[in-house]
């Protein structure tokens, strides 16, 4: 009996998580190349300022920077290009309407391995403003402080 395996975390958008309000979240296929599968097993990724697009039916994920693979050579590839994401054709559809109807923008939150595969999670996001992201820090302070005295007190 083959047993299932933990997901394993790759690299999180934590700029998205603060300039952003999360409005729903969705996993994605990424589709990669020989040598980037290699390089997001070994944690060189990077996700910030990185975006999805929707265009022709497809969903695209640009400024994802994956290094390139130590041990490569001219097999290698290049770090920024767009990647095209595995989503079915009514989720792409869906996506598109509250994209183009309400504001929201699709932002790429967190890559991991499930099982063999490589997953991105995508947000569906609506922009923070400059108060909400001080009220979210100040938040995130008081919670810190919080969880210190907790400490302390035991």
């Amino acid at each position: 009996m083959a047993e299932k395996r933990a997901f394993t975390d790759i690299a999180t958008n934590k700029k998205a998580y603060h300039d952003y309000e999360i409005i729903e979240t969705m996993e994605a296929g990424i589709e990669l190349r020989g040598t980037e599968i290699k390089s997001v097993r070994s944690r060189n990724v990077n996700l910030k300022d990185s975006f999805v697009l929707l265009r022709n039916g497809e969903a695209q994920a640009l400024n994802i920077h994956i290094s390139p693979w130590g041990f490569g050579n001219i097999f290698n590839h290049d770090p920024t290009r767009s990647r095209r994401l595995l989503l079915h054709k009514k989720e792409i559809l869906r996506l598109t309407n509250l994209i183009m109807q309400r504001g929201y923008t699709l932002v790429p939150l967190k890559i991991y391995i499930k099982g063999r595969f490589a997953k991105l999670q995508v947000g569906l996001v609506k922009g923070k403003q400059v108060h909400d992201k001080r009220d979210a820090i100040r938040e995130k302070d008081i919670k810190r402080d919080m969880d210190r005295e907790m400490k302390n007190y035991r």
